[in-house]
């Protein structure tokens, strides 16, 4: 009898050690913590218990994330059709990691209204949670589920912009225009050509600007018409679309624009170099070289100096006469040595009474790079600078004192002070003491403290525009390394003048490691404008110039952007930048953009650790940038990170993910990559290696 009770009383005790355990769970429930709540559901989950539903039901709207997350779990592990609302619900959670639990939940109910809400969802979510769901309808054994959610998603948006067009308010047709243009389609090519003669002048802007993203030349001919247009913004709009559908039959229109010396000149003239090389669009730089703004004859004539220039028969004769002379000069400034074979047409307007005429030919020779006129420009210099000297002559040839006199300093004893005097000495005692609080935080970092430049002269009476000659003169000088010249820029290295200063600076960047160091050194000066003279110089000075800038690098604060703008303008990177501009890109910010496009123009492979690491930023700038950086490398190791963006919800970073894996090699990602195929994006799907959509051409959109 009493062996037979003792099975009993063992069962009776794990009873009631359950129900109290079950009990706890229940009073967990109710704690004012947040942890212990979801440990409680998740325990409670454990239990399989049908009738706790309710209690999963009521958690999945707790105030606490960790909750909603646990709660969502064990509304899945019920596969009860009922919860496929609410997870629908969770699924559009503030919280990324209660989506994902809500879309995992919601593969296992594998019912079409779980899998309705997953593909509803994917277009809405960040990058996270659309990875999740794909996985989630994975698990579901829906075939192709990448495929369907992005085709799902480009439908929605298609027809979304489609009844927007026709029945939004006027700045939601405005977007809806732009974004239809995006889509690349020929029905929205469709669309948008009949809008750009639209009364309302935005949208006809936003219809002009679709078209361009739409990459059709059809709508070349409606496009090119609206360059004779009197609005600003349509003209822009226009010009904008032609340089990305880049018809070169659009050249003729777009010269005419870029010789009026418009607002929109500098537009048209970009628009043609995009085109592809042609004898039309060459014949088109070369006649803004000659007729257009200087600014813009500049440029047009620097982007043919690289193509072996223009016809010099032109350039000459307009040497020959003092009316048509500075559009001469203006060119052979733009091609540089392409325009040797003017110089004898150049150096006699070195001679000419007209100060302007006589600066553009000194601009022109230096630019030729021809040794020869150095003793023309040296005689040039010596009349400028005499010139000069009376202007700047001192009033007071005694030096500024630099330290205040007795009973003037601020910082001395106060005692006999009033109580005034005695607060300004309090005040001027505090901001020195913040003033070297700053300094020693510069230094710490590693940067040069800059002292303020203590003013020599009481009041200058001498212009910039008196002092524009020298300043030439001194640039072209170091440019053609005249002899001298060092020692001449080093005495103006530390002219009070700014004009001069940056001048010497640009002159010195070019003759050799000693002016190199001087101009580099002035990089963390605060001039914004000498600082991005001094960094485009010796950018161009060749390598000795470019490393100085690299070494910089590390020492600059906001005035890193101007060196590396600098640098990416030029032909060859440093080899041994790669660490430096890798702290760039560990920095973050728009700096870290352009390091990492340097480090894919370089090659470097030691800086894929730290371009992968900057993709867990999830908010950074330059995640575009360094996933073409990461193409570029092509190393296997980063394939998995890049593929990652390829669910990313910008369309831009999908397309720079796509264009990296392609490079890289997709290896297991080929599914996911071939289902951008179908993104409602044109730019994500020819990224993707979608074929481009077979396109009309010009003359049949006129028809």
């Amino acid at each position: 009898m009493r062996t037979g009770t003792r099975p009993f009383l063992l069962m009776l005790a794990l009873v009631v050690g359950c129900d109290g355990s079950r009990d706890q769970l229940l009073a967990d429930l109710q704690s004012p913590r947040p942890e212990v709540r979801a440990l409680a559901v998740k325990k409670l989950a454990g239990q399989g218990n049908a009738d706790d539903l309710v209690l999963f039901t009521r958690a999945a709207k707790d105030l606490s994330a960790i909750v909603r997350a646990e709660a969502a779990v064990a509304l899945g592990e019920s596969q009860d059709p009922r919860v496929v609302d609410l997870l629908g619900e969770l699924l559009e959670d503030s919280d990324e990691e209660v989506q994902g639990r809500a879309a995992m939940a919601l593969s296992k109910v594998k019912n079409d209204k779980a899998k309705a809400y997953l593909t509803l969802q994917y277009g809405r979510r960040g990058r996270t949670t659309r990875q999740v769901i794909v996985q989630a309808l994975k698990n579901a054994n829906v075939p192709g589920a990448m495929t369907e959610v992005v085709a799902a998603e480009a439908k929605g948006q298609w027809e979304r912009n489609l009844l927007t067009l026709t029945e939004g308010a006027l700045p939601e047709r405005v977007g809806a225009a732009e974004e239809l243009g995006k889509s690349g389609r020929a029905e929205a090519v469709n669309r948008l050509l009949p809008l750009v003669r639209d009364s309302q002048v935005i949208l006809a802007a936003a219809a002009v600007r679709g078209l361009g993203d739409a990459g059709d030349k059809r709508a070349v001919g409606a496009i090119a018409l609206l360059l004779d247009e009197s609005f600003p913004e349509l003209r822009e709009s226009a010009l904008t679309a032609l340089m990305k559908l880049k018809d070169p039959a659009a050249a003729p229109r777009l010269q005419a624009v870029a010789v009026e010396k418009s607002a929109v000149s500098p537009l048209a003239i970009d628009a043609i170099l995009a085109f592809p090389r042609t004898p039309e669009t060459d014949a088109a730089l070369c006649a803004v070289a000659l007729d257009g703004a200087p600014v813009d004859a500049l440029a047009a004539a620097q982007a043919m100096r690289s193509r072996g220039g223009c016809p010099v028969e032109a350039i000459g004769e307009r040497l020959t006469k003092p009316a048509t002379a500075a559009t001469g000069l203006q060119a052979v400034i733009g091609l540089g040595p392409a325009a040797q074979p003017l110089l004898a047409k150049v150096t006699p307007w070195l001679g000419q009474n007209d100060a302007a005429l006589r600066m553009l030919a000194v601009e022109a020779v230096t630019a030729v790079g021809d040794a020869s006129v150095v003793p023309l420009l040296q005689k040039l210099y010596e009349q400028e600078s005499k010139g000069l000297e009376p202007l700047r002559a001192d009033w007071v040839n005694q030096k500024l004192p630099e330290t205040y006199a007795p009973g003037y300093d601020p910082s001395a004893d106060s005692s006999g002070r009033s109580g005034v005097e005695d607060r300004a000495a309090r005040h001027t005692s505090l901001f020195e003491r913040v003033k070297a609080l700053n300094a020693a935080r510069v230094r710490e970092s590693g940067r040069p403290v800059v002292k303020p430049r203590v003013p020599t002269e009481l009041v200058d009476d001498v212009d910039a525009e008196r002092l524009a000659p020298v300043a030439t003169l001194l640039r072209a000088l170091g440019m053609l390394r005249a002899p001298g010249a060092l020692e001449l820029l080093k005495g103006y290295s530390q002219d009070s003048s700014v004009v001069l200063r940056t001048a010497a600076l640009v002159g010195l960047s070019h003759l050799g490691p000693e002016g190199v160091a001087i101009a580099k050194a002035s990089l963390v000066e605060p001039e914004r404008d000498m600082q991005k003279a001094v960094a485009q110089a010796l950018a161009a000075s060749g390598e000795s110039g470019q490393a100085a800038l690299v070494e910089m690098l590390p020492k600059m604060g906001s005035e890193k952007l101007l060196v590396l703008d600098a640098l990416s303008k030029g032909t060859a990177i440093p080899a041994g930048s790669s660490e430096a501009l890798q702290a760039v890109v560990r920095e973050g910010g728009a700096e870290a953009a352009l390091a990492a496009a340097l480090l894919g123009r370089l090659r470097a492979k030691d800086a894929i650790p730290t371009l992968l690491k900057a993709l867990d930023e999830t908010n950074s700038v330059a995640r575009r940038d360094v996933l073409l950086a990461l193409g570029e490398l092509g190393d296997a190791q980063a394939t998995d990170a890049v593929a990652r963006d390829l669910f990313h919800d910008l369309p831009e970073v999908r397309a720079a993910a796509a264009t990296a894996l392609r490079k890289m090699g997709p290896g297991s990602h080929t599914e996911s990559l071939d289902a951008l195929k179908s993104d409602y994006f044109r730019s994500v799907r020819e990224a993707a290696g979608a074929a481009p959509v077979k396109e009309g051409t010009a003359s049949e959109g006129a028809r």
